[in-house]
């Protein structure tokens, strides 16, 4: 087995002052393992979403997520690492098998994304690198997001780690007519710019928009110039991530774009012509076959 031993972080905080943790989020310190070279802390999380902050790394971090989504068929979980991340290396656990994602070193330009299907729990694991030669405890922080999704369109590459992104092909009827019931935004409006980016392998669209339908979050905010107008003129602004591999090209005219949220960004989903989607909206809702009612101007 890759550790020998593991100490439930529960147990952990009754004897050394150095670790927090709610139903979502752990912070912790790696002090408690200089103490024992067998030690792997054990962190359990309950939630779809929530961080991970260890200072000080030392010997092993195991973290298990067990989110209430008995009734999901199919699980992914994604991971995203801070621009500061040090100390350890990240891997993915699954079948009792390590997964190499991320080494120590690395600057982290990426979210990765692993099936977790199967009986067993998912599991991220971090591997502390050596201390310095003079033996000294150095100020290192990992830290990291997490995300368990279901029923989302997340390529994983068979479980590898990868950019998360949706499909590149446009979205049929059946599609467009549930994005705009399911989606975390649905946003009317022109496309600004698009840039490129090929470091992260991802595009940016700029957005302004007439309306927004629906947000999880403040992903569109209102232009303070605009807030006294009545109207239907550009005034709330955001952007969309991409995949670049997509393509994606400026287009004039309206369109109504939807998506999904991930660690506080829009990822774009569906993005028909607007007059397009209309068309196709109304005829659904005559034969009486659209998922939800959605607002005609």
């Amino acid at each position: 087995m890759f550790f020998s031993l593991i100490v439930l972080v529960h147990f952990l905080a009754l004897r050394f002052p150095h670790s927090a943790a709610d139903l979502c989020n752990w912070t912790g310190s790696g002090f408690p393992s200089a103490l024992d070279s067998r030690i792997v802390l054990q962190v359990r999380l309950r939630c779809t979403q929530g961080s991970v902050r260890w200072v000080y790394p030392g010997q092993a971090l195991r973290v298990v997520l067990e989110p209430n989504l008995s009734s999901s068929i199919s699980t992914t979980v994604c991971i995203k690492p801070s621009s500061s991340f040090s100390g350890a290396s990240l891997f993915v656990e699954r079948g009792g098998r390590l997964e190499l994602l991320l080494t120590d070193g690395h600057r982290p330009r990426r979210v990765f994304c692993f099936r977790a299907d199967g009986p067993r729990t998912p599991a991220i694991y971090l591997q502390a690198s050596p201390l310095q030669s003079d033996g000294q405890w150095s100020r290192r922080t990992m830290s990291f997001r997490y995300e368990v999704l279901r029923n989302r369109s997340v390529a994983t590459d068979e479980g590898r780690s990868s950019r998360m992104q949706t499909s590149c092909r446009p979205c049929n009827d059946a599609e467009l007519l549930m994005a705009v019931c399911n989606s975390d935004f649905v946003v009317r409006g022109y496309i600004r710019n698009i840039s490129n980016h090929v470091e992260s392998q991802t595009s940016v669209v700029k957005v302004s928009a007439v309306r927004v339908y629906s947000q999880r979050s403040r992903l569109f905010r209102r232009d303070r110039a605009s807030l006294a107008s009545t109207q239907l003129v550009p005034s709330w602004r955001g952007q969309i991530a991409a995949p670049l591999q997509c393509g994606i090209k400026p287009g004039d005219g309206e369109f109504l774009f939807t998506g999904s949220e991930h660690f506080g960004e829009a990822w774009l989903g569906c993005a028909p012509r607007y007059k397009d989607f209309l068309s196709v909206y109304q005829a659904a809702r005559e034969a009486r076959l659209n998922s939800c009612d959605f607002p005609l101007d």
